[in-house]
């Protein structure tokens, strides 16, 4: 990240049937918690679209009410995922947010996943508001590691790294 910050930000999520429940700490600001309900739907065989509308609480450096919305399309090996919120900041409007991680990925192979990446964040800052990067991710078995490098061509450009791990 710019000037060599680094944090990390842990997702958790776990779903039921329909039941959608995620908790998130440093992903809407730093020093930041959120807790997520939301609704799984589905549709479609070869054009697959899901989508879970979400609400969210967020406390800590900020407090806000969130509503959400996760969408993925997919067909073949070519998927759009989108994460979406936007922040009512209890405190005061006008740090009413709204927040973006947005990509465009193709997978030659089963393990390997390039593309597009966009967010928008206020987690930390950067010279532009809306960042634009790379991606490339390995996948082997349940665990799954993405680099995404936004900003390419600038001075500092900021390198997230994902680790997931699925059960």
């Amino acid at each position: 990240m710019p000037e060599g910050q680094w944090y990390a930000s842990p997702t958790f999520t776990a779903d039921h049937n329909a039941l959608h429940l995620e908790a998130r700490y440093n992903d809407e600001a730093q020093r930041t918690g959120s807790l997520w309900a939301g609704y799984n739907l589905g549709t479609g065989t070869n054009l697959v679209f899901e989508a879970t509308p979400m609400i969210g609480g967020v406390f800590g450096d900020v407090n806000a009410v969130a509503p959400g919305l996760l969408f993925t399309l997919t067909y073949k090996k070519i998927e759009l995922y989108s994460e979406n919120e936007y922040l009512f900041d209890t405190s005061t409007k006008a740090d009413n947010f709204f927040y973006t991680w947005t990509q465009l990925t193709y997978s030659p192979r089963e393990w390997l996943t390039g593309g597009y990446v966009v967010q928008r964040t206020r987690a930390y800052q950067t010279p532009v508001d809306v960042q634009r990067g790379l991606l490339v991710g390995f996948t082997h078995g349940k665990v799954d590691f993405t680099t995404h490098i936004f900003n390419v061509g600038q001075t500092d450009p900021t390198v997230v790294l994902s680790l997931g791990y699925s059960f």
